[in-house]
């Protein structure tokens, strides 16, 4: 008799020793596993507008002209009250998410919370990103067609005096990337590894149900 077959009789030896769990046993704890992660994602939602929240109060005061000199100070100010507006919706869906995962007494019931669950993460994460990314085209878009503007601006201001609005824009450009590309790497490391440890309960939950 081979090593292999020597360990699998010793494993299905000490297998008996176990306690094998039930459906019944598993369901609760993997409803618990559920609903604490769709709780972190509450609250790392909220952490998430608090932090852009402080992160606005901490542009400079110049950013802040520039901004009123190019004309776009109003336009940025009804974006910011949209979209807080809009998030504060997804954050309401996660805590009405999490009462009902709470709230969820069958298999079925769970599974199809967790489903509504990962597609309003889905959609909040497409909607910053995909809010960020016009954002940036709009913005430069305006300042290639008012690179005049751009231009007296840049000029008026030591530290880009000697600036050209193109190269102004395409730095511009750069950072936007950046930005963006920060962005989805923060939701895919945060948002990303809930939405997989849902995504295996709903399918241990797809086991129980078969």
């Amino acid at each position: 008799m081979d090593e292999l077959e020597v360990l699998k009789k010793q494993w299905q030896s000490r297998e008996q020793e176990f306690p094998k769990l039930t459906a019944k046993d598993i369901y609760p704890m993997l409803l618990k596993k559920s609903s604490s992660i769709v709780k972190w994602i509450f609250i790392i939602s909220i952490a998430e507008i608090a932090l852009w929240t402080v992160l606005y109060f901490l542009i400079p005061e110049s950013s802040k002209k520039f901004q009123e000199g190019m004309g776009l100070s109003t336009l940025f100010t009804a974006l910011n009250i949209v979209n807080y507006a809009v998030v504060f919706v997804f954050i309401y869906f996660f805590y009405k998410n999490h009462q009902k995962i709470q709230a969820t007494n069958t298999v079925k019931k769970l599974m199809e919370n967790i489903l509504k669950t990962r597609k309003t993460v889905h959609y909040f994460v497409y909607y910053n990103i995909g809010m960020a990314a016009i954002l940036m085209f709009i913005t430069n878009l305006y300042y290639y067609f008012n690179k005049e503007q751009l231009y007296q601006i840049l000029n008026s201001d030591d530290l880009f005096a000697a600036v050209p609005a193109e190269t102004f824009i395409l730095f511009n450009v750069i950072g936007g990337i950046i930005i963006i590309a920060f962005l989805i790497l923060f939701y895919w490391l945060l948002y990303g590894l809930l939405l997989r440890r849902l995504k295996k309960n709903y399918k241990r939950l797809k086991k129980i149900e078969d």
